[in-house]
């Protein structure tokens, strides 16, 4: 647990997987574009991304992350982990 004074801050990371993409790695630079300049907090891992900030900032970035790729017709799976106690 966080020893910091508890703030209205979530934790939330992202692993966006393309599905029957013809350029996989530039379906994931658009995704990972869309959280650079979402103006929170982010580190890009490996295998997933780890994003910190208000709740509704995080939920309006995966909103924007989904509407932008389904109106662009790709196909993707998406887990979603979030955590009201890892976001210090």
């Amino acid at each position: 647990m966080c020893s910091m004074e508890k703030r209205d801050i979530i934790s939330c990371q992202i692993a966006y997987f393309p599905i029957d993409s013809q350029n996989y790695s530039d379906d994931i630079k658009k995704v990972l574009n869309l959280i650079k300049v979402s103006g929170l907090e982010y580190n890009i891992g490996d295998m997933s991304t780890i994003i910190k900030g208000e709740p509704e900032k995080v939920m309006d970035l995966i909103n924007n992350i989904h509407s932008r790729m389904s109106s662009e017709g790709r196909n993707y799976t998406m887990n979603i982990m979030i955590s009201n106690i890892c976001g210090c």
